[in-house]
């Protein structure tokens, strides 16, 4: 049977791809289904036909699946922000790890490693430590709100719906970060709106109010509130900051204001402007301490963070003689995490800023016997060989989401560490690049760490030995 673009067709989803959609196949031909699981019978829409599949939309649920459940959030199924909430928690983790081990497969082409169950996170709601909000003068309006009178259209504080890049879903309620968090956005929203300040728009890039950006202390209970701003405007932003302090005393240590009048919808400042409290948070990972900025990086899932970390240390089976070499190594935290059970920790990042936030959480947790530098890889590696000539090595890779470049796997191998422990955000990178190390280390075992409940991503720590 032929599939056309705009058929209306019947479909049985059979699979789940990574990325969120649901899988059919008629006559062999792939059909990805937005909104759909496994189990699911459906009527859908034809959206787009390619030479070797095809996307389509649900127009009816003519059948649901007995592993679809009722979602938590009023806006699931339109936000994008939790795609698989649809879906029980038990069959997320399944494909989760499916999704791990057919990478490994299919793009690594590497047979009989080992994967693991997922290890489930403490909590599947609530996790989040940092949400980026974006105000807009274009509300998209849930179905719910099509007819209804005299709904509000020119101002939202929400989530981006996808394909919509410039209409934005008010949001008053988010389950992903602590719930005090939905206290302070309204908060926000309601002043914002009643200021006379205007909200951005993304087509003329003008108006004042662009991000809230909240972050918090999952040890210290404790909020971080960032307003990213298109100008630098204290009259505006004071009084809400004093009133934010003001409704939850001891909540908040931090208030800021990032300015930036680049076009680029990013939730981050040309330069920062301290408003109330300190121009940082701190949260724990463990017995460790970190101070956490504005815009530096640090594990969304805290607590998630503390086991994902425990089983890059399982793995690298540190010994008190042993130079831990962390590449990509961040603001520090896998590094320090570890740093007592090596003698010494290198750590190389190429962002300065990632490099001044190590510096400073290496003295909080006074660890001595960590080194950051900032460099490319390809420039430092050679220096960091030479100087530890003798000396066993055991080095983690903690690359971006688009991980290593192939450039610098020489440079890598060229340091022959005894073992290599590999901590990636995606599965398909993670399989192709340890595809370009597996000639001199062989991956033996994944432990996938499940970060995001409700979402298709999945954070993985593979074990890797020299052949």
């Amino acid at each position: 049977m032929a599939v056309k673009k705009a058929q209306e067709i019947e479909l049985d989803i059979t699979g789940m791809a990574f990325g969120g959609q649901g899988i059919a196949k008629v006559d062999g031909f792939a059909v990805f289904v937005d909104k759909a699981v496994p189990g699911d019978h459906v009527l859908a829409k034809i959206m787009r036909k390619k030479k070797n599949f095809a996307t389509a939309r649900v127009l009816e649920m003519i059948n649901p699946s007995h592993d679809r459940v009722d979602g938590k959030c009023d806006y699931n199924g339109y936000c994008g922000g939790c795609k698989w909430q649809s879906l029980d928690y038990e069959k997320q983790l399944e494909y989760k790890r499916m999704h791990v081990e057919e990478s490994l497969e299919h793009i690594g082409l590497i047979k009989g490693v080992e994967v693991l169950d997922v290890v489930r996170t403490e909590n599947i709601f609530g996790y989040r430590n940092k949400m980026e909000f974006t105000f807009s003068d274009m509300r998209w309006l849930l179905p719910a709100e099509m007819e209804v009178e005299g709904v509000e259209k020119g101002f939202a504080l929400g989530l981006h719906v996808p394909g919509a890049y410039n209409k934005v879903l008010d949001i008053e309620e988010c389950f992903l970060h602590p719930e005090s968090g939905n206290a302070i956005t309204d908060l926000v929203r309601e002043y914002a709106k009643n200021s006379n300040a205007p909200v951005y728009n993304l087509k003329s890039h003008k108006g004042f109010w662009r991000f809230l950006m909240m972050r918090h202390s999952a040890a210290y209970d404790q909020w971080m509130i960032n307003f990213v701003t298109a100008s630098e405007d204290a009259k505006t932003i004071m009084p809400l900051a004093e009133l934010l302090m003001e409704k939850f005393p001891g909540r908040i240590a931090s208030i800021v204001n990032n300015v930036t009048a680049r076009k680029a919808g990013v939730a981050v400042g040309e330069y920062e402007v301290p408003v109330l409290g300190d121009n940082f948070i701190m949260d724990k990972i463990g017995d460790f301490e970190f101070r956490i900025s504005a815009n530096s990086f640090f594990q969304t899932n805290t607590k998630g963070a503390q086991r994902l970390y425990e089983i890059a240390g399982e793995y690298a089976q540190l010994k008190d003689d042993e130079v831990l070499i962390d590449l990509f190594c961040g603001t520090g935290t896998i590094g320090i995490f570890l740093s007592k059970q090596a003698e010494e920790v290198i750590g190389v990042e190429i962002v300065e800023n990632a490099i001044a936030d190590a510096n400073v959480n290496k003295k909080i947790n006074n660890a001595d016997n960590c080194h950051f530098i900032c460099g490319d890889i390809k420039d430092e590696l050679a220096g960091i060989n030479e100087s530890l000539k003798g000396k066993k090595k055991v080095l983690i890779l903690d690359p971006p989401r688009a991980g290593i470049h192939k450039d610098a796997v020489k440079d890598i191998l060229s340091l022959d560490p005894d073992r290599i422990v590999y901590v990636s955000c995606n599965p398909a990178t993670m399989a192709r690049d340890l595809a370009l190390l597996k000639d001199r280390y062989t991956p033996v075992q994944v432990t996938p760490v499940d970060m995001f409940p409700h979402t298709f991503h999945i954070e993985s720590v593979a074990k890797l030995v020299k052949n």
